[in-house]
């Protein structure tokens, strides 16, 4: 067999890592924000960074970023170590916080023109990287609009085309897609799905699991500051889907006593009672599904609608380090 046809894997190398943190750990105080954080990606590689307010979610994003300086731990981008070499990192990185403001006095291409300036780029170069830019967000047509007329959803994209200017190889993205409409995350799909194809690796972070699952190649769960799974996106939520579904119930007439039978019923593990409706989060197949649903009508309730839901961050988290008993929290909160 000639060196050509044989298919060892050092014929197809594992590319170098984009990111590699290792033993990550921030602390404020007495109060640790982020425990022990492990995380590698790789050119290509959209990794959505899931879990609820207070998870350690933006401490993480802001390390990465050069922006807080961790307790300890080791990070390098692209190989250039974080800490030792925060000049060369700054020209891999790209970050988008949540909420970044725009100047209210520049055109949109003035402000990203500014930037672009800050990045060295002069001349030609610089106005067609500016134009390369706002035509990637789609917002050619509103390079003359002031940043004070933006709506929110437009600024996160002007936001993500300041973001992209030099080309980074590693994306931060704090909420990205917070304000934009149904049709621009689909847009923001798009171009991340671009980027990545491209060579970048991407970190999404979002309390929203349904943003992420979209768009997103691999996902991890923090809670407390911990990475409780991660891996690719697809394992993660099939494994968690067969452990844990949520469950929306419309109810007609008392949704409370139906509330207080639903306790009682084998794989119910929390209830959440908001008016008419019971969000449930219930162990079991479709099967067991089905059967809850006919006994729930056999014992003579009326069912406006039982509907299982995509995955929630409150499901995902339950079925990560379990739910405990069953109760009812009829504040809504």
């Amino acid at each position: 067999m000639s060196t050509l046809d044989d298919p060892s894997p050092a014929l197809h190398p594992r590319p170098e890592p984009v990111l590699e943190v290792h033993n990550l750990r921030v602390d404020y105080g007495s109060f640790t924000a982020v425990h022990d954080l492990d995380l590698t990606l790789t050119p290509g590689e959209i990794f959505g960074l899931a879990g609820p307010n207070g998870a350690g979610k933006t401490s993480t994003i802001r390390v990465l970023a050069t922006l807080l300086e961790p307790t300890y731990g080791e990070v390098s981008v692209a190989g250039s170590d974080l800490f030792e070499e925060p000049e060369a990192v700054h020209e891999l990185i790209g970050y988008m916080p949540d909420l970044a403001p725009v100047i209210p006095d520049l055109k949109v291409w003035e402000f990203l023109d500014l930037y672009a300036a800050s990045h060295g780029l002069r001349g030609r170069a610089r106005r067609e990287r500016v134009d390369a830019c706002l035509e990637r967000v789609r917002l050619t047509n509103a390079r003359n609009v002031y940043g004070r007329a933006l709506s929110r959803g437009m600024m996160q994209r002007v936001v993500l085309a300041k973001t992209l200017l030099h080309e980074p190889k590693l994306l931060l993205l704090d909420e990205p897609a917070s304000g934009m409409d149904p049709i621009a995350r689909r847009d923001l799909r798009h171009i991340l799905e671009a980027l990545a194809e491209g060579g970048a690796a991407i970190i999404v972070s979002s309390h929203i699991l349904s943003e992420l699952s979209d768009m997103c190649t691999s996902v991890g769960i923090m809670h407390g500051g911990r990475l409780l799974e991660h891996g690719p996106m697809d394992r993660v939520m099939s494994a968690i889907d067969a452990e844990a579904a949520q469950i929306r119930i419309e109810i007609v007439g008392d949704a409370h006593r139906v509330a207080e039978w639903l306790r009682a019923q084998p794989g119910v593990e929390r209830m959440r009672l908001d008016g008419s409706t019971i969000l449930l989060a219930f162990r079991g197949d479709r099967a067991a599904r089905s059967a809850l649903l006919r006994s729930l009508v056999a014992e003579g309730f009326d069912v406006a609608g039982f509907t299982p839901e995509r995955s929630s961050i409150e499901t995902l988290l339950m079925s990560l380090i379990g739910g405990g008993a069953s109760h009812v929290d009829s504040t809504g909160e």
